[in-house]
């Protein structure tokens, strides 16, 4: 018995030392990495994504919380794209546990025009919070263009679309649209490494 008690004290003992081992690794991430919380006043931004030194995080609304955007000190390029909008770029200088709040102002492009007749593409993808990119251009993120309602218009003809997420491997397909025609993707992208979306997702 005596056995049995000292071996469940030992035991409370480790775990205790693990969450406070585990504390202490997180008050020393959060002391030196700094963070950048983005901030949109619409649709348009909040829906907008967003890359850091090159490489997609995801799109404005959802960076916050689990997804917040942690960064190692020092200089950082900021770029928020939107279809139809100019490129919101601006580097920022992270000092260690600072918190720096961007806020995203995105103004329209008057050199797009939007075509006369369209196509309808409707994605179904899983992840949802997928980046999707038309002719190798980033028009948004998958939510936006499914369910009730809610699908990409584009002009008839042959057409590029890759959908990527970092941690999944890209998904890409080429479709010749009719003009009125109605065309639905539906996938779940397939988990792999950061490097097999890296192409496609820098831009």
């Amino acid at each position: 018995m005596a056995i049995a008690k000292q071996l469940k004290v030992l035991g409370l003992a480790l775990v205790l030392c693990s969450l406070l081992f585990l504390a202490v690794t997180s008050y020393a991430q959060s002391e030196v990495l700094g963070e950048i919380q983005f901030v949109g006043a619409t649709k348009v931004e909040k829906t907008s994504g967003v890359w850091v030194d090159g490489q997609y995080v995801g799109y404005l609304k959802e960076l916050k919380g689990s997804k917040k955007v942690l960064l190692l000190p020092g200089e950082h390029e900021i770029a928020v794209r939107q279809s139809g909008y100019k490129d919101f770029t601006q580097k920022v200088l992270l000092e260690p546990g600072q918190k720096q709040i961007l806020r995203v102002v995105m103004e329209k492009d008057p050199r797009v025009e939007l075509p006369t007749v369209s196509s309808e593409v409707k994605i179904m993808v899983t992840p949802n919070r997928a980046a999707v990119f038309l002719d190798d251009g980033f028009v948004g993120h998958v939510h936006e263009f499914g369910g009730t309602g809610r699908a990409m218009l584009v002009s008839p003809g042959k057409h590029r679309i890759k959908i990527a997420l970092p941690g999944y491997q890209t998904f890409e397909t080429e479709i010749n649209l009719l003009p009125n025609q109605k065309f639905k993707i539906e996938t779940d992208l397939v988990k792999g490494s950061i490097t097999q979306a890296g192409t496609l997702i820098k831009p």
